[in-house]
C-alpha cells in the first residue's frame, strides 16, 4: 500500500472553511479520479505556534502505477484548485510513503 501524504498549514482564521471545503469539495474530487482507494484527514497536534493549523491528508493507493497516473494526470489540476481558493494563506508539502507492515 502506498500513502500519498499532503501536509497543509492553513491560516487559523480559515481553518473551518478549509476543513469544510476539503470534506465537501476537494476530497470528493480527488476520490472521483478512481485512483486513491481510501483517505484519512488528521490534525497535527505537536507543532510550533506559527499562526496556522496543520493537517495531514493521506490517500491510499494500491500500486505505484496508479499513483503515477494520478500524479501525472490529476494532481496539478486538483492542487491548483486548492491554491486558487487559499493562495497566500497556506503552504503544503507532499510525500509518498510505502507501508511496510
Amino acid at each position: 500500500m502506498l500513502i500519498h501524504n499532503i501536509t497543509y498549514n492553513i491560516d487559523k482564521s480559515l481553518e473551518t472553511d478549509f476543513l469544510n471545503w476539503m470534506r465537501e469539495v476537494h476530497i470528493p474530487n480527488v476520490m472521483k479520479t478512481g485512483f486513491p482507494k481510501t483517505f484519512k484527514v488528521m490534525r497535527l497536534l505537536t507543532e510550533i505556534d506559527n499562526g496556522g493549523s496543520t493537517f495531514s491528508v493521506q490517500y491510499n493507493f494500491d500500486s505505484i502505477d496508479g499513483f503515477e497516473v494520478f500524479e501525472n494526470e490529476y494532481f496539478d489540476d486538483l492542487n491548483a484548485a486548492v491554491d486558487k481558493r487559499y493562495r497566500g494563506k497556506y503552504v503544503f508539502f507532499a510525500s509518498l510513503l510505502n507501508e511496510l507492515f
